[in-house]
């Protein structure tokens, strides 16, 4: 049975890429480069307040997805968000595999695993899939 199920969990720091069968799994951890990515608006200054996004740490997101059939996107942040308006503009393929995108806090990695597990079993029953 092929890995099909892929679930990402990213927040501005961290990326985990879990592709999964309902037997078998592959976990790729992905740690953005480049020092602290917090940043905090103060008061009467120029700006958003908003660290700009980092093309290179979703593309080595992008390449730890690598093939996935179904897609879910999850995360604590704005992060999930800016990550989908990546791959939508940038990775027309995968954005045509992203079958949903979830809050989730810091979930562990067998929570994460769990989730997608109960996430997916509800999809497949809803688009028909036997697997």
């Amino acid at each position: 049975m092929s890995l099909r199920h892929t679930i990402i969990w990213l927040d501005h720091q961290d990326a985990k890429v879990i592709d999964f069968s309902f037997d078998d799994k592959h976990v790729v951890n992905v740690h953005h480069e480049g020092g602290d990515r917090k940043l905090h608006h103060k008061v009467n200054t120029i700006g958003s307040g908003r660290v700009a996004e980092d093309p290179q740490y979703f593309e080595q997101i992008v390449r730890a997805v690598n093939g996935a059939h179904e897609v879910l996107i999850t995360g604590p942040s704005t992060a999930k968000l800016a990550f989908r308006k990546h791959v939508e503009r940038h990775e027309p393929a995968l954005a045509k595999r992203v079958v949903g995108m979830e809050a989730l806090d810091h979930p562990s990695e067998g929570e994460l695993l769990a989730y997608a597990r109960k996430y997916f079993k509800a999809f497949d029953q809803m688009n028909g899939d036997a697997d």
